[in-house]
């Protein structure tokens, strides 16, 4: 168990949480009384809901803050799912060759993607404002509100005063007529906490004249994903509803089917890792790892809460990452921790282009994937599973032994060589 989740543990049995929620609805609990336990800051932030502790998960419960040092536990439906329109065209913008002070390949932070689709006229353009400003940033305090919120088990309306929580807003940007309130992410999401858009939205929406627009931004595998809402009704927390989503990218370098062929005709094959074979079928959550760790060495806790996974998958990921050398980990005060390779580094700094064809060859140099890569383009459709085991047992796959394991590893195998096709214009 992780320190948030036995902090929560001992703090649901010290207070009774469990009975006073079944019997009142609700539990408050002062930042005070958990700290005794752990840093309430550290006990508290849940972006997603897989990061929210064992026993709020086991009993539907979800936490939010109602003052600057006090919050309320009850069965809320905090959350709201993300979905990425996968039909959906992605539009490639110039960048301006005048600035020097962004390298446009290399952006690993949130605050440098919001500054990068600033600067190129990214924001101007979801926004459908001429000329728009970066007026707000960082906590404030939320002023005082009242709203509504689902019960997740019974479909009921629970009453919730807000009286100077803290608010915090990754980028503000106003236009002529609408005022947009940003929370950025530099990960794929499954989901996000509704909070972080509501509380900004309360908050200004009663200090403007203007339209204000809650957004939320995703920014991965070199893609600033936006997702405007709109709150139906203001005073209700879960009416969010998506009005629409838009995909931006800095015009790259394209790759086609030749560069894809020709990296596969030109690469050195390997003997199978001693590495755990993948078992990661989402490539751009390998690609989001790498550009998290590019910013500093995290550890899988860490991983696990901004990638937005359980914790046995970001066991996954990391494999996966080691599997192709481009990630390794080491331990530092106890801890372990995990950091991209000088090779890694190399690769992940690169242009567009030869970034992903580098990463391309560095899947396709194992053999699994080779042999399977090439069939798959000798019969214009993937090899089946059976196939593809077939392959991997040719191949001397670290510690794989069972036909139910080849099986699930093979369907990494061929979403991996879906990526790599995917990536062709």
């Amino acid at each position: 168990m992780t320190k948030v989740n036995k902090g929560w543990e001992e703090l649901f049995e010290r207070h009774n949480i469990l009975y006073k929620v079944d019997t009142e609805g609700y539990y408050k609990v002062t930042s005070k009384a958990i700290n005794k336990v752990r840093e309430a800051r550290l006990m508290t932030k849940f972006d997603h809901k897989n990061n929210l502790p064992e026993i709020f998960q086991q009993n539907n419960l979800s936490i939010l803050p109602i003052t600057r040092g006090s919050y309320v536990i009850s069965k809320f439906d905090a959350y709201k799912e993300l979905h990425y329109n996968k039909d959906l065209d992605t539009a490639e913008i110039e960048f301006p060759s005048e600035i020097e002070s962004i390298d446009f390949s290399n952006i690993y932070s949130e605050a440098t993607a919001l500054n990068c689709a600033y600067s190129t006229g990214i924001i101007n353009l979801f926004l459908n404002e001429e000329h728009t400003l970066p007026t707000i940033s960082g906590r404030m305090s939320s002023s005082s509100f009242s709203f509504n919120i689902r019960n997740i088990e019974t479909n009921n309306k629970f009453p919730v005063d807000v009286q100077n929580s803290q608010v915090e807003i990754d980028g503000g940007y106003e236009g002529r007529n609408k005022l947009m309130l940003v929370e950025a992410k530099n990960s794929v999401s499954k989901d996000f906490l509704v909070r972080q858009l509501y509380y900004p939205y309360r908050l200004w929406r009663q200090k403007v004249s203007k339209e204000v627009v809650p957004v939320f931004m995703t920014f991965s595998n070199d893609v600033w994903s936006f997702f405007e809402y709109k709150f139906t009704n203001p005073l209700e927390y879960n009416s969010l509803v998506l009005v629409k989503q838009r995909n931006y990218m800095i015009a790259p370098e394209k790759i086609n089917l030749n560069d894809i062929k020709n990296v596969l005709e030109n690469v050195t094959i390997i003997k199978e890792p001693k590495v755990s074979f993948p078992q990661a079928d989402s490539f751009k959550r390998v690609i989001n790892l790498l550009e998290m760790l590019m910013e500093k060495d995290l550890d899988r806790d860490y991983l696990t809460h901004t990638l937005d996974v359980h914790p046995r998958q970001t066991n996954y990921y990391t494999s996966a990452a080691m599997y192709l050398g481009l990630i390794e980990k080491k331990r530092e005060d106890g801890v372990t921790l995990y950091y991209v390779t000088e090779e890694g580094k190399k690769i992940m700094n690169m242009t567009y282009k030869k970034k992903y064809l580098s990463i391309i060859e560095k899947i396709l140099r194992n053999p699994s994937f080779n042999e399977s890569f090439r069939c798959f383009l000798k019969d214009g459709y993937p090899p089946d599973n059976k196939k593809i085991v077939e392959i991997m047992k040719k191949t001397n796959i670290y510690k794989v032994e069972k036909d139910s394991t080849f099986s699930r590893r093979a369907t990494t195998v061929k979403s991996w060589l879906d990526w790599i096709l995917s990536l062709q214009e």
